[in-house]
Formats: structure tokens, sequence, C-alpha cells
């Protein structure tokens, strides 16, 4: 079987999740005719869309704690499952998955859903992915919120701690998903929320699309995804849509690579970038409520409805109490 789907039964009360499920049929290039991918789709359908992209192993779980800050600032919140995660349909073979297959996969789910005027919130692959998104179709987008995250070329090292990281994901007999996340926090994460990132994966067939990411990351100049990278990055650089970055200070994979995106991206110049204290990689899991109030503010402050007078809407005063 090339495709696997997770039953229903799986994702049923799971804690801090109690969003219905909606879905799209996307085209599934070498691996089937269509692919069904899984989304949130909170708010008023009408408001312009937040697009939270979440990484690896992770799914649309990660941002349970952002979902109702922003749909009380009366945003709409889409927050979809990649190809191989979540409730998304799961090729079973590491060959069916490329960075190229996700960049179509997603494509086509703007596409599908016709998303315009979109904030996008991206970390981790959900940066691979959504920074390259921006670079092909910057007339969808109104702002980028950036959170421990990165779009790589292979014309650096990648360094010994991801080469390690790689090996571990193709050799280890049992991938780890739920622990994985649990070690990329600084919190600990109680038994029943690693479950729910379990949840998606039964057992070792479903989790091809986990193993794959690491192999995609490029690690060299001439690695399949590094001409198109830096193609992105040539319009990264002309870009001046609104550009935040809000990384965690705990995070030893990113660390540094905001000051590189706001040296890079025209529309970085003059923001409230922030560092969230106490995070870690997975910063929504640790820091989410803050994260969301990041979010907020920078929506409200770069369409112009916040209030530049009052210190007390500036979400870099509020964080320290909600992480």
């Amino acid at each position: 079987m090339n495709v696997l789907r997770t039953a229903d039964q799986r994702f049923a009360g799971l804690p801090g999740y109690p969003y219905a499920p909606h879905y799209v049929e996307v085209p599934g290039g070498s691996v089937a005719a269509r692919l069904r991918m899984h989304y949130l789709d909170e708010g008023p359908a009408t408001a312009a869309p937040v697009l939270l992209l979440h990484g690896e192993p992770s799914w649309s779980y990660l941002y349970r704690r952002l979902v109702a800050p922003l749909v009380a600032a009366g945003q709409r919140v889409v927050a979809p499952d990649l190809i191989g995660f979540g409730r998304s349909d799961k090729p079973t073979q590491l060959a069916h998955y490329s960075y190229q297959s996700h960049m179509d996969w997603m494509q086509a789910f703007v596409q599908a859903l016709d998303l315009r005027n979109i904030t996008l919130v991206c970390q981790d692959w959900g940066g691979l992915i959504g920074l390259r998104l921006l670079a092909e179709a910057p007339e969808r987008f109104a702002r980028v919120v950036a959170a421990n995250t990165f779009l790589p070329t292979g014309d650096q090292p990648p360094g010994e701690a991801f080469l390690a990281w790689r090996k571990f994901s193709q050799e280890v007999p049992v991938f780890p998903v739920g622990g994985i996340v649990a070690r990329g926090c600084t919190k600990p994460l109680t038994d029943a929320i690693q479950a729910a990132y379990d949840a998606p994966f039964p057992d070792e067939t479903y989790k091809a699309g986990a193993r794959a990411f690491p192999l995609l990351v490029p690690v060299t100049p001439n690695d399949p995804a590094a001409a198109a990278n830096r193609r992105a990055w040539q319009v990264l650089g002309t870009l001046k849509l609104p550009f935040l970055t809000a990384f965690s200070d705990g995070d030893p994979i990113t660390r540094g690579a905001d000051a590189i995106l706001q040296k890079r991206i025209p529309g970085a110049a003059g923001q409230p970038h922030v560092t969230i204290p106490g995070g870690g990689h997975f910063l929504q899991e640790d820091c989410g409520e803050a994260l969301a109030a990041v979010v907020v503010d920078f929506i409200a402050r770069s369409a112009g409805d916040a209030d530049p007078a009052s210190p007390g809407t500036d979400a870099a005063t509020r964080i320290a109490s909600s992480c």
C-alpha cells in the first residue's frame, strides 16, 4: 500500500484539541492520484487567514495553544497537517517525499482554499516550506512571523548536531515522535501530550514522512533543493512586507538564524523582533500563549490597528508572564 490514513479514533479526546477536522484533496504526484490533507479552520471565515505551518515531527496539535487567542482577536486560523503528518495522508516510502513534493502539496493547499492576505506563522520545516511559498507567491501574503526556522541553501556546513540527528532518524528502530518533541521542549510534557504527538503514527509504517524530513534539508551546495532555495532568497531579499522574527532563547538548532533573517529581508527592518524567554525548539509548546500574543500584536501594528502610543499593547511587555 502506497498511502496510509490514520484512523479517526486515534484523535479522539486529545488534551486541548477540541477542533473539528477539515479536509481538502491535493494532487498526489507520483504517489497517488490525490492525497487528503487535514487542516484546522477556526474563527470568522471572512477574516484574513493566519496560516500556521508546523515542522518535524509535529502536526497541527503543536499550535493548539495559539488558536483560541488568535480567534479571540478576530482572526481566521488555518493550520494544516503536512502530508505524512497528523490527520493527513501518509505515503509509506521515503522515496515518496522530496522538498519539491512538499512544496507542490502546500501550494495546492493554498490554492484550493484560495488563501490571500495571509499572515504566515512558521516554525522548523514550516519555515523551509513557508518561506519558499512566500517567495514563489508573495502576492498572497500580508506579513510573516518566523519562529525558530530558516531557509538553508546547503552553502554552509550543517553542523555536527544536525548530522547526528539525521543519522539517528534513519537508524533508530522505533522513531519516538512524542519523545522527540518532549526533548525539544524546556518544560516537561505529560504522558497524555506526548501520546497526542504519537497519535498520528500507530506504527513505524506511518512514519516515512517524519523519517524523510532530516534527509531533505539541503546540506551541500548541489542538493536538489539548493538552487530553488537560492532563488527564493533572491526574492526574499527584495520583499518589504512586514517580517517579524519571534525566536525562543533556548533553541540550539536555529540560534542566530533570526539575525540573518532580520539582516537579509527588507521588511524586517524596524520591526519589534522578539526573543521569547524560556522556550526550546518547540516554542509553541513551551510558550504558546506568549507566541500568540506576539502574533496578535504584530498583526494589529502592521495593519495600523494598534495604538503606537500605548506600551501596554506591546507583546514584548507581556511574554514573560505568559511563558
